[in-house]
């Protein structure tokens, strides 16, 4: 009987070390899907946290990386949710956009994010208004001409809606001009002096209109970190756009629509599994993530696909797509609403 027990103790604890164990990925392949094309933003941060994943997941895996564009990211996401095995043998790259409702709530789409096990993601520590400061004194002066609001074509990013909240929330007078093709067009606008203010998240571009004086930031979204709204350093004084307008947010529906677009100027990229994916190798992702977040390397690599590449935590991204994902429609209709009252588009 004593060694029967003896030999039932020592099957339990061997039992007990090979539960305890990480999963190892030798001798596997990860796919990574990507909803987008190749050589753009999501496609380049992608590629880069997918082989920083395989060079450091246990048994280092091999690597391929799957661009499926179309609708917007709907495409690959539908794959992804509807084909993907939960086997931690893929994952998916996304971006603010298939994190909008707007997009997933549609009739052909078929993923929520929100079920999504997320494994981390990558910002780029929130926006920044420039204004010019010549025409700083316009805004709160309605007998004046208009600040111009440069934009690019059609619905204005959710760092330029910061404009919008402006001229709901606080009367700044403003008229928005709407067209231009690219963040580089914008602020080559702004310093030609064809418009007066814009928004952007690249740190460089920022810099150099504040290099040339005559610019400053006049507000700053802020980013998620710790579960926490904070300032980015890089943008000075600046103060938080949400704190210059928190006594103005008086109803239940505009602090849900508030809320709503704070969240969408602060999430980016994201990195997930599959919904129902096993804890132990949803722990695995997460933990060889958090060992990215700091590591010099991997930093350094992201900051030359974007000055403004800051990895964000699991926690943080799936606080904020639960946030966008539990917006009512109702709230996100106020958004639309109140840019079609200022001749903009939401479509």
């Amino acid at each position: 009987m004593k060694r029967l027990l003896a030999c039932l103790t020592m099957f339990l604890a061997a039992g007990a070390t090979r539960a305890a164990e990480a999963p190892s990925f030798q001798g596997k392949t990860i796919t990574m899907i990507i909803g987008a094309g190749a050589g753009g933003g999501t496609d380049s941060s992608g590629r880069l946290i997918a082989s920083f994943l395989a060079d450091h997941l246990p048994g280092k895996p091999a690597l391929v990386v799957r661009n499926m564009p179309g609708a917007n990211g709907v495409t690959g996401m539908n794959f992804f949710a509807q084909q993907a095995a939960a086997d931690g043998l893929t994952i998916t790259m996304g971006s603010s956009s298939q994190a909008d409702p707007l997009h997933y709530r549609r009739p052909q789409s078929r993923f929520d994010p929100a079920t999504f096990e997320m494994i981390g993601g990558a910002g780029r520590g929130g926006t920044v208004l420039i204004i010019n400061k010549a025409a700083e004194a316009r805004l709160f002066d309605k007998t004046r001409k208009p600040v111009v609001m440069g934009s690019l074509v059609g619905v204005p990013r959710s760092g330029m809606q910061a404009t919008a909240w402006g001229v709901e929330l606080l009367g700044w007078n403003v008229r928005w001009v709407v067209g231009y093709q690219s963040t580089n067009d914008l602020l080559l606008a702004l310093e030609r002096g064809e418009i007066d203010m814009t928004s952007t998240g690249n740190l460089q571009q920022y810099q150099k209109l504040i290099n040339l004086g005559g610019f400053r930031a006049f507000s700053q979204s802020g980013a998620i970190h710790g579960g926490k709204l904070v300032a980015r350093p890089d943008f000075g004084d600046a103060p938080m756009f949400p704190d210059m307008v928190a006594k103005r947010v008086t109803t239940p529906l505009m602090e849900k629509a508030f809320t709503f677009w704070s969240a969408m100027t602060s999430i980016d990229k994201w990195v997930a599994l599959p919904p129902a994916t096993p804890k132990p190798l949803v722990d695995v992702y997460r933990a060889t993530y958090a060992d990215a977040m700091h590591s010099p390397e991997f930093i350094e690599l992201g900051q030359k696909i974007s000055e403004d590449f800051t990895p964000m935590a699991w926690t943080d991204v799936a606080a904020l797509v639960r946030t966008i994902g539990g917006t009512p429609p109702e709230a996100v209709n106020f958004i639309a609403a109140m840019l079609r009252g200022q001749g903009l588009e939401t479509d």
